[in-house]
């Protein structure tokens, strides 16, 4: 038995080597590659179906000038999903429910939008830290708490991403063992628990989509603001 339950989110390593890169880079191999052929597979074809619908519906809001990251966010979007479902099988690990990796992803991303629209518009970008019409007396704190705001954006997202998934997983462990400690002593409460166990574990498949998709739709959204 586990001594704890967050061990569960402890980086695997095997022969003292850490197996996070292993854990990011496997993914790819799942998702098969376009051929030359007039006709696709039916996977294929449902995967192009996917990725055009999300694109167009994440593309809609935003000027023709940020369509240039419509690689970055789809590629970005169907990684996280797939790291995200895979890390809800058993003896697998969730390489999402790390902050450090989740910052390391959002940081750079959130930067570069910001990098843009300094580049591209300077005044509107700076714009936003003091609304327009605001007395002369409240012009000091509203730039300190507009730019905290600012800056705080990276880290709402990693730690958005990581504690969902977290509590999910904890959520899950917790009831699993529930269910497994009362199934000598109640079988009916067990049952009823397990049947939690399998709704819980529905609704933890939808919200490492939600997460995922709500992760790149934040993103699209700062890109929308300095583009």
């Amino acid at each position: 038995m586990m001594l704890s339950f967050f061990d569960q989110f402890m980086s695997p390593v095997y022969l003292g080597i850490p197996l996070m890169a292993l854990a990011l880079t496997l993914p790819w191999l799942l998702y098969p590659t376009p051929s030359l052929r007039w006709m696709n597979s039916r996977f294929l074809s449902l995967q192009s179906w996917f990725i055009n619908r999300f694109t167009s519906q994440l593309l809609l809001p935003i000027n023709m000038g940020g369509h240039k990251w419509a690689t970055i966010l789809t590629s970005l979007m169907i990684y996280l999903i797939t790291l995200n479902m895979l890390g809800l099988l058993p003896y697998t690990f969730t390489p999402t429910t790390q902050l450090s990796l989740n910052l390391g992803l959002a940081a750079p991303l959130w930067l570069a939008t910001v990098l843009i629209g300094m580049r591209n518009q300077p005044t509107h970008a700076l714009g936003h830290l003091l609304p327009e019409g605001t007395p002369t007396l409240l012009i000091p704190i509203l730039i300190i708490i507009e730019t905290i705001s600012l800056f705080i954006r990276p880290l709402a997202l990693g730690v958005r991403l990581t504690a969902n998934l977290t509590a999910g997983h904890l959520l899950i462990q917790l009831i699993a063992t529930a269910a497994f400690v009362l199934l000598p002593l109640m079988p009916v409460v067990a049952g009823l628990t397990a049947i939690l166990l399998f709704l819980l574990t529905l609704l933890e498949v939808a919200v490492a989509m939600i997460q995922a998709y709500v992760f790149v739709l934040l993103l699209s959204l700062y890109l929308q603001e300095n583009v």
